[in-house]
């Protein structure tokens, strides 16, 4: 049985959502998972890469991110696209659909929000697919993000010492890499993160 069949990747198989595995699903993405750290870890950056493209291209992390944005409180917001995924069929089809190839985020939804003292708040609303690539592709640089985050150690004063993050800007490069052209302006970000990909 090859790595690819192991891990839930590359199915095209025709896909029943009521009959889906989920403790099966969840264990081979946090199984996925748990390399990309211990490779993270070892500062493998090339294996990396190789176990997120693994991952993103597997059935079970796809059906896992279909899950996500179709069973959170905004599952009945729609994008400018006007699509949501409410009925098992539209969540077979979007697992089939979560493709890197060809993928371009769309425009976000303004929608205008009262405020308290009368102002109206702007806020974005993306379309459900480009939410479910947002939660695929989380899947995959969450274990980066968390491998190389700053270390809290304390201190003789009771306060707490950030030590030095390893490889600073080698998780932000590496996303640029995996993720599909336009995903990363899609979405908002801050400043911090700007800077950690200059010199990417």
């Amino acid at each position: 049985m090859t790595a690819a069949v192991q891990a839930g990747a590359l199915s095209r198989a025709a896909i029943d959502w009521h009959t889906i595995d989920w403790q099966s699903a969840h264990r081979i993405v946090r199984r996925l998972q748990a390399r990309i750290v211990k490779a993270t870890q070892d500062n493998r950056w090339g294996k990396v890469k190789a176990l997120q493209h693994l991952l993103t291209h597997s059935s079970s992390a796809k059906q896992l991110a279909v899950k996500q944005v179709t069973e959170n409180s905004g599952k009945r917001t729609p994008g400018v696209d006007h699509v949501v995924w409410n009925t098992p069929v539209k969540k077979e089809a979007a697992v089939q659909d979560l493709k890197q190839r060809g993928y371009q985020p769309l425009p976000l939804r303004r929608l205008y929000i009262p405020k308290a003292n009368g102002k109206m708040r702007p806020l974005g609303i993306p379309t459900i697919k480009d939410r479910a690539m947002q939660a695929l592709y989380l899947l995959a640089l969450d274990p980066v993000a968390e491998s190389t985050a700053p270390i809290r150690t304390p201190t003789g004063s009771g306060e707490t010492d950030l030590l030095p993050m390893p490889l600073p800007s080698a998780s932000m490069c590496l996303a640029k890499s995996v993720l599909p052209s336009g995903f990363l302006k899609a979405t908002s970000r801050p400043a911090s993160t700007k800077s950690a990909m200059v010199g990417c």
